[in-house]
């Protein structure tokens, strides 16, 4: 858009969940109703990963529709709902995981990197390389030499192998503590929220967050198949970083407007 970049799956993410945020607390009353309450909603949301999609970005759509369903259980629609949806959307899965030749391949080299250890199963045997070498203080900040054109990506989705190798499996640990006082202090918020839309809101947020950290750490240690989803607030790049921090600013205006309600 012109002289500005962005990544439109990023946007996408945070543009969703407050749609959903907003259509979900007006249907409130209605929101067992299977075609007032539990049909628009799902029908917006798969329009989105339909997009999502289309990038490709495999990854970015599981995270949008496990948040997405998850905000349509805690606002009341039937499980039965929820849980038909998955089970229909089974065979779709099936078919962008293993009939499309690129990702099927990242399935096989999960389950044995070993295999074609100079191809498909480089990445993440480098990737262990760095997490081992640090031990439990690292090699110093600064001192990774995977970084050094051995484990691509180094900087985006699996900057916490480099985290681990420079800081060790106390620096690695004080990440995921981190993000698990993020995760404690946003439920915080969204358990005195005032409203059912900074609520929803906020779960989903929090959610988010949570997943794609969840996910890209799995990763990088070798117990989730590839994603190309960042670290939160860590990973380089400006799109990610930018929209994490915007959804930051939402969970802290939902924090303050909670307390004025109080």
């Amino acid at each position: 858009m012109g002289p500005l970049n962005f990544q439109p799956s990023e946007f996408a993410k945070i543009a969703i969940m407050i749609y959903l945020a907003d259509l979900l607390s007006r249907k409130e009353k209605v929101i067992r109703s299977f075609l007032r309450g539990y049909l628009p909603p799902i029908m917006v949301l798969g329009f989105v990963l339909a997009l999502v999609l289309l990038e490709p970005d495999l990854g970015t759509a599981i995270a949008i529709s496990v948040v997405g369903m998850l905000m349509l259980f805690v606002s009341g629609v039937r499980p039965l709902y929820i849980l038909s949806s998955i089970l229909a959307s089974l065979p779709a899965l099936y078919v962008l995981l293993f009939k499309v030749p690129y990702r099927r391949k990242r399935m096989m080299i999960f389950l044995n990197p070993w295999s074609d250890k100079r191809g498909a199963g480089f990445q993440i045997i480098q990737s262990f390389i760095a997490i081992g070498s640090g031990g439990l203080l690292g090699v110093g900040l600064g001192q990774s030499k995977q970084k050094l054109f051995y484990l691509p990506a180094s900087h985006t989705d699996f900057i916490f192998s480099i985290i681990g190798e420079e800081l060790g499996f106390l620096g690695a640990a004080s990440v995921v503590v981190l993000f698990i006082l993020f995760v404690w202090e946003g439920m915080k918020i969204t358990f005195k929220a005032s409203g059912q839309f900074e609520r929803l809101l906020s779960m989903a947020l929090v959610c988010l967050v949570a997943l794609e950290a969840v996910i890209n750490i799995g990763v990088a240690a070798g117990v989730l198949p590839t994603k190309g989803l960042p670290l939160p607030f860590i990973s380089y790049g400006g799109t990610s970083l930018i929209f994490h921090l915007t959804a930051v600013g939402l969970l802290l205006n939902i924090a303050k407007s909670s307390e004025v309600c109080r």
